[in-house]
């Protein structure tokens, strides 16, 4: 399973990663923790880079394992309902098998992560 937000946006239901910036003198993998930990409730632990893609700005993907704490308790500000008219947001575990179905961005990561999983389990 990979984890997602769920994204409505003005009628638009599509599928996000987990993420955003990076904070000063923050790495790369340090933001991801953070952010995973803001926006899902859950702890992380890296365990390889997924690859950089250049989508509204530059982002950087990881593989992960949750390690603790519950997931969908993400206290973010975007957790709160309608946040400055960005729609709603819900952390959701998606089954692989059906990631390349719904509207995931970016594609690119999805495609990646469906294929590492393909990769594995055949």
């Amino acid at each position: 399973m990979v984890a997602l937000i769920k994204r409505v946006r003005e009628g638009q239901e599509y599928y996000v990663f987990p993420g955003g910036g990076i904070e000063n003198e923050e790495s790369p993998e340090q933001a991801a923790i953070r952010e995973t930990f803001e926006e899902l409730g859950v702890h992380i632990s890296i365990k390889d880079s997924l690859g950089i893609v250049n989508y509204t700005g530059v982002q950087y993907f990881f593989i992960a394992e949750v390690i603790g704490g519950t997931f969908g308790t993400g206290q973010g500000k975007e957790f709160g309902g309608k946040v400055r008219d960005r729609g709603t947001y819900e952390s959701t575990w998606i089954e692989l098998d059906n990631l390349l179905s719904l509207d995931v961005h970016p594609i690119e990561i999805a495609e990646k992560v469906y294929s590492l999983y393909r990769t594995l389990n055949c």
